[in-house]
């Protein structure tokens, strides 16, 4: 699979306001989605953000694999990053997020106090990659008593701060990826969740990563949905084959239309029909944090 190169002028823009405004936040909230934390971080990051503090937010967390999440925050702490599992969409852990990062900002507080300046409200800069659900994190932390601060000076209207409680301030950026995806299995992981769009990574490269992937770690909740066997000797053909007698995705004449497989797995993958998962393990360590 070539190289993608998809980077729309906005995400350079961004990218450049992040690295102006920096200076002025207390600490970064990456949002990654934990079914693959390595393929949704953006490598760029520590480029645009240099020795800030990190609270990597582990999105989705009850749709992944809980033993390999864990592995995964063990990973992060060894390497320096804090993380937090949540779920943006249910509030799980959401209301932790405050109190997390105050307490990774305490020294810097109480040194502030030491120096008689005046209690501040924290600032954090959130980030993620498309579709990774900040704007449900950013509307689960904004209640009805939350005003926009409104753009600062320098600042776009692309990159808003919104003041979440008198304490807590919020900079909100657009969804920003990587000018160039150069590692084929991000590029198909980024596909199959759906971060990205379908039409960067050929639909029948996605489906067979998936696959792949499900028949090698989770085969029995993979035969499970399609109500097949799975055997040894069965290729990822076969595999299709089997998924499009059970659904009926057939034309005139008895052979398999591909075309309508492919959608029922997508369609499947990308609505957690298949359980808690993981895409990858600390192994794979396409980035660092």
């Amino acid at each position: 699979m070539a190289n993608i190169n998809y980077y729309p002028g906005h995400m350079a823009k961004t990218k450049r306001l992040i690295k102006e405004r920096i200076k002025y936040i207390d600490i970064v909230f990456e949002l990654v989605d934990a079914r693959a934390p390595f393929s949704t971080m953006n490598p760029d990051l520590k480029t645009m953000i240099g020795n800030t503090p990190k609270l990597m937010l582990l999105n989705k967390a009850d749709l992944a694999d809980a033993k390999e999440l864990s592995r995964f925050e063990q990973f992060f702490k060894e390497n320096g990053v804090h993380s937090l599992r949540i779920n943006a969409l249910s509030g799980d852990n959401v209301n932790k997020i405050q109190a997390t990062a105050t307490d990774i900002l305490k020294e810097v507080f109480d040194k502030e106090r030491s120096k008689g300046l005046r209690p501040r409200a924290l600032r954090a800069l959130i980030v993620g990659i498309p579709n990774v659900g900040k704007s449900t994190l950013i509307n689960r932390l904004v209640n009805k008593k939350a005003t926009k601060v409104g753009d600062t000076p320098g600042i776009t209207r692309h990159l808003q701060m919104i003041r979440i409680n008198k304490n807590f301030e919020l900079l909100d950026t657009p969804g920003i990826l990587w000018p160039k995806l150069d590692v084929d299995v991000i590029a198909l992981n980024l596909a199959l969740l759906g971060t990205i769009k379908d039409s960067l990574v050929p639909r029948d490269e996605v489906v067979i990563h998936g696959v792949k992937l499900l028949r090698e770690y989770y085969p029995k909740t993979f035969a499970e949905r399609y109500d097949m066997t799975i055997t040894e000797t069965d290729t990822t053909l076969d595999l299709l084959d089997k998924i499009g007698q059970r659904l009926g995705c057939l034309d005139k004449g008895g052979s398999i239309n591909y075309e309508r497989v492919m959608d029922h797995f997508l369609y499947d993958f990308r609505h957690e029909r298949f359980g808690s998962i993981v895409l990858e393990t600390v192994e794979s360590k396409h980035v660092q944090p």
